[in-house]
C-alpha cells in the first residue's frame, strides 16, 4: 500500500508539529480500514462496503501495521449522502478509538473514513486527506423503508400465518429500515387485546389469543404507528380477519 507522508511546520490537523519519518515503507506504520457486520439474512460479512435495512450495526477496524514503538491517534469520521442525493460534507459523527462500532438508523449512503497519525520522537506519519483522496471510503448503504400489514391470518398451528405481524416475514420480503414500531390489536368494542414492538420477528406478532385463551374467529382491528430510517411516518389502520379453520393446502376455511 502506498503511504502518504507530509512535512509540516505546523500541522493543521491535530495542531501539532510534524516531521517525516525516516524509515522505509516496510518499517513505517500503516492502516487498512475495514468493517464487519451481519447481513439481512443473518450471515457475517466483512469488507469495505455494506448494504441493508436499518437498524444495521457495523464494526470498523483501523487494522494498523508496524506500530511498535509509535504513539497512535485515530479519528473515525462519518458522513451522509441522503437518498435524494444531498451530500453532507461535514461529519455527523466523530469517534476517537482504534476500532469502533455504530448502528445506522438513517437511510442513505454513509461514508466512513479513518484518519490516523503516528508519532515517534520528532517523526510523524499521517493518513489524512491525501490518503483518502486516492482511496474509496468505507460505505454503509441503508435502504428506504417499507412496511405493510396483512388483512388476515390463520392461527391454526400449521406453521403458516399463525402469527399476525408485518406482511412478508415468512416469505423473506418483509419490512425494511423500520426503526420504531408499535402495533395494537383491538376487538370490535375497542378493547386492546395485544401490543407489540417488533415487526422483524415473526413470532413477536399476535397469536390470536387474549390472556392465554384463543379468541373467536372473526374480524379484529389493527393500528400501527411506525417510523422508517428515511423519516417516513407510518400510520396504518386495517381490519384483521382471524380465520382459524383456513389452511394453505386447501384454501378453505373449515369454520365457515
Amino acid at each position: 500500500m502506498k503511504h502518504y507522508l507530509f512535512t509540516f511546520i505546523l500541522a493543521v490537523w491535530f495542531g501539532a508539529t510534524a516531521n517525516v519519518a525516516a524509515q522505509t515503507d516496510d518499517e513505517q506504520p500503516s492502516i487498512n480500514p475495514s468493517g464487519e457486520s451481519i447481513d439481512d439474512e443473518g450471515k457475517e460479512e466483512t469488507g469495505q462496503s455494506f448494504t441493508g435495512s436499518a437498524p444495521k450495526t457495523v464494526r470498523f477496524y483501523a487494522n494498523p501495521q508496524n506500530v511498535g514503538g509509535w504513539n497512535a491517534y485515530y479519528e473515525w469520521r462519518f458522513y451522509l449522502t441522503e437518498l435524494n442525493g444531498t451530500v453532507h460534507d461535514t461529519p455527523y459523527l466523530i469517534r476517537y478509538e482504534e476500532d469502533t462500532e455504530y448502528t445506522f438508523t438513517q437511510a442513505g449512503q454513509h461514508r466512513v473514513m479513518c484518519y490516523a497519525y503516528f508519532t515517534q520522537g520528532t517523526d510523524t506519519v499521517f493518513f489524512t486527506d491525501e490518503y483518502w483522496n486516492e482511496r474509496e471510503p468505507l460505505s454503509v448503504t441503508i435502504s428506504e423503508s417499507r412496511l405493510e400489514m396483512p388483512n388476515a391470518f390463520s392461527p391454526n398451528d400449521d406453521d403458516t400465518n399463525d402469527y399476525y405481524n408485518a406482511k412478508g416475514l415468512q416469505q423473506g420480503n418483509g419490512p425494511q429500515s423500520i426503526v420504531s414500531f408499535d402495533g395494537y390489536i383491538f376487538n370490535r368494542w375497542g378493547q386492546m387485546l395485544y401490543h407489540w414492538t417488533d415487526c422483524y420477528t415473526y413470532k413477536a406478532g399476535w397469536d390470536g389469543t387474549y390472556k392465554g385463551k384463543p379468541v373467536k374467529q372473526g374480524v379484529y382491528f389493527c393500528l400501527v404507528k411506525a417510523k422508517g430510517a428515511d423519516g417516513r411516518d407510518y400510520h396504518i389502520r386495517t381490519d384483521v380477519n382471524l380465520l382459524r379453520g383456513y389452511t394453505e393446502d386447501t384454501g378453505v376455511n373449515s369454520n365457515e
